[in-house]
């Protein structure tokens, strides 16, 4: 009767909740990890993708046994199986063989009490398929991945990296992790004594949604050129660093974005944490003469002065009380709007800017996007310093008019070219093609609406400016035997920790071909050592952009170059 008592409480009643108890004993709960989507070039070509890989875990209540069963074929009938003993250190010493991992260590991870516990990570399904086969009650294999970046350091300060664990740290990984990591799913099911799955009994799956694959503007060949072509500059000036950034005159697309030094996502840290940022949008610096176009194009569009607009020119120019000079001794120049720029001559820059009220210099500045956000997609960026008029001191209201007092990267000087060459139409740049889910189905970036900062008739003046630079002035270093090219050179100090300058900044601006602008190549140089005189970024650029143009396929310019006079 007490026996009925009993069995009557435990199977009618559960009073103890005795068979929920049994249930969550047999119940393994797994989490399903997605995919991470793939970070491509334009072409489709690998900077990161996973691979797929296995976790090997275990359940060790399920293996806590002397031996287990495992079918293998019956020697004297070999179309039969037969069930065989096998003892669990026959087990461990076979998966030791398979894992290469020593037995003791093994027999700490199979055997005890955890309902889970991790054996070996990241192996090949290969490996996992031999692990499983050897029958060990209670263990089995999580699927994961393992990120890897075919394209080594190529756009990999760009791209950024992963730790071992798979948090993103760096780059693109990090920025649009939300949309590269995806959701994990489960799966929950319940466990025989002997570790075999049950059928047929509670069985929850919610699958994984795998991350989408993002594709990027930038070409990977031209990426990986412009990398080695920059790194060999800085080596042989012996520059702190220096970049190359490439932009699509008509689209805003970053075609590529290089460092002299980027680090490689397999291996980050071989590389110094300060090297492994994309200085072309985190870096910012005094640009120096490449931001005289945007003084010269205000001053054209408000009608101020024409391109062979007359003005005499001493070494040394004073207005109030602040004086300016140019970059070498001359005596008197008689010098057209045009000639000033050619021969980068702060003295005619601080003349023909100051026809442009303070609000109106400042406005220029702004509308052709210094001090404005970037939107590149990078958690890196830098959008530059520029103070308001108000805060203006009485010698910086001028010298913002060649490029110091304020702050730029070199992104933002290859954005002020591409709206000059893009018949004065400002674009954002544009780094994120498009986004792919894992069907394959794409979802392409729209190109946001460009604004018209100068008219197409100023816009078409001032690439016949840098034309006439590159042909009479600064820019002759670019020129290139096949195309006509419109360039200007930028030289700035570079600001030391201690508050003074020690060093210079070199830049070279660049559209071609001229007449039908393609691209943009803004090559920058920091704190480069020897005679600046004799430094030429602008070989970098004729390299760079001669390779872009080439594999784009753009024919040779048929037309002679077209220029304004330098001098009256």
């Amino acid at each position: 009767m007490v026996l009925g008592v009993r069995l009557f409480q435990l199977q009618a009643l559960d009073l103890g909740g005795m068979a929920q108890v049994g249930l969550s004993k047999r119940l393994t709960n797994t989490t399903v990890a997605p995919v991470r989507g793939s970070i491509v070039d334009m072409n489709g070509k690998y900077f990161a993708r996973s691979v797929e890989r296995y976790d090997v875990v275990v359940d060790q209540r399920l293996s806590a046994v002397d031996g287990f069963d495992r079918t293998v074929p019956d020697p004297e009938d070999p179309d039969s199986t037969i069930r065989i003993d096998v003892p669990i250190e026959q087990g461990l010493q076979e998966l030791s063989a398979v894992l290469g991992i020593d037995v003791e260590t093994l027999r700490g991870s199979v055997l005890g009490d955890k309902t889970f516990n991790y054996i070996a990570k990241s192996v090949t399904p290969e490996v996992k398929n031999r692990a499983l086969e050897i029958g060990i009650p209670g263990v089995y294999a999580d699927k994961t991945s393992v990120r890897t970046y075919p394209a080594g350091s190529v756009a990999g300060s760009v791209i950024g990296f992963v730790s071992e664990n798979g948090a993103p740290q760096e780059g693109l990984e990090y920025s649009l992790n939300d949309a590269l990591q995806g959701t994990a799913g489960s799966r929950t099911f319940e466990i025989g004594g002997d570790g075999i799955r049950i059928p047929y009994a509670t069985n929850e799956d919610v699958p994984a949604v795998d991350g989408q694959s993002v594709r990027l503007t930038i070409d990977q060949d031209l990426q990986w050129f412009a990398q080695q072509t920059i790194a060999s500059q800085v080596k042989d000036y012996n520059a702190e660093w220096g970049n190359i950034v490439v932009v699509e005159t008509g689209t805003g697309a970053i075609r590529a974005m290089a460092e002299s030094t980027t680090p490689d996502p397999n291996d980050p840290t071989a590389t110094p944490p300060e090297q492994r940022r994309p200085n072309s949008v985190s870096a910012s610096f005094e640009p120096g003469s490449t931001t005289k176009v945007i003084t010269l194009a205000g001053a054209l569009e408000e009608g101020l002065i024409e391109p062979t607009s007359k003005f005499t020119l001493e070494n040394r120019y004073t207005v109030g009380d602040q004086t300016f000079k140019d970059a070498w001794e001359h005596g008197t120049e008689k010098r057209t709007a045009a000639g000033v720029l050619a021969k980068s001559m702060n003295t005619g820059t601080v003349q023909i800017g100051e026809k442009l009220t303070k609000q109106e210099r400042y406005d220029w500045l702004k509308k052709f996007g210094i001090g404005e956000p970037l939107g590149t997609g990078l958690n890196e960026e830098n959008q530059g310093l520029l103070s308001t008029p108000e805060n203006w001191d009485d010698r910086q209201q001028y010298t913002v008019l060649f490029g110091q007092g304020l702050t730029q990267t070199a992104l933002h000087t290859a954005m002020v070219y591409q709206t000059i060459a893009n018949d004065g139409v400002r674009l954002k740049p544009r780094l994120i093609d498009a986004y792919i889910d894992p069907d394959g189905t794409e979802h392409v970036v729209p190109q946001a609406e460009g604004t018209e900062v100068v008219s197409e008739k100023t816009a078409a003046e001032m690439r016949k400016m840098l034309e006439t630079v590159t042909e009479e002035g600064s820019g002759k270093s670019g020129e290139l035997e096949q195309y006509r090219v419109g360039a200007k050179t930028g030289t700035a100090e570079a600001p030391g920790a201690g508050g003074g300058y020690d060093g210079y900044t070199l830049s070279y601006a660049g559209i071609a071909p001229i007449e039908d602008p393609k691209y943009v190549v803004v090559i920058t140089l920091q704190r480069p050592q020897g005679d600046l005189y004799y430094l030429i970024p602008g070989e970098s650029f004729q390299k760079v952009m001669q390779q872009a143009l080439n594999s784009d396929n753009v024919p040779a310019s048929t037309t002679k170059p077209d220029i304004y006079p330098v001098e009256y």
